[in-house]
C-alpha cells in the first residue's frame, strides 16, 4: 500500500541520514573520493533532510493510526 511505502521511505531515510549525521561515515567517504572540501556543507544539507524524513515518518504514522 502507499501508506506502507511512505512509512518505509521515512524510516529508511531517517536511519540513513542519522547514520551520516552522527557517525563519520560520510566524512570518510567524501575524503576517500577527494571531495573532503564538501564536509563543511554537510550540516546545511543533512540536518534539514533529516527533519524532512522525520516529518514524513510522523505523517505516515498519523495516517496509519487514522485508518
Amino acid at each position: 500500500m502507499i501508506k506502507d511505502r511512505l512509512l518505509c521511505t521515512g524510516v529508511f531515510g531517517s536511519i540513513l541520514l542519522a547514520l551520516c549525521c552522527f557517525t563519520p561515515v560520510l566524512v570518510v567517504l567524501l575524503g576517500a573520493v577527494g571531495l573532503a572540501s564538501l564536509t563543511g556543507w554537510l550540516d546545511v544539507v543533512l540536518l534539514p533532510a533529516l527533519g524532512v524524513f522525520l516529518a514524513i515518518t510522523g505523517y505516515a504514522l498519523v495516517r496509519r493510526m487514522r485508518s
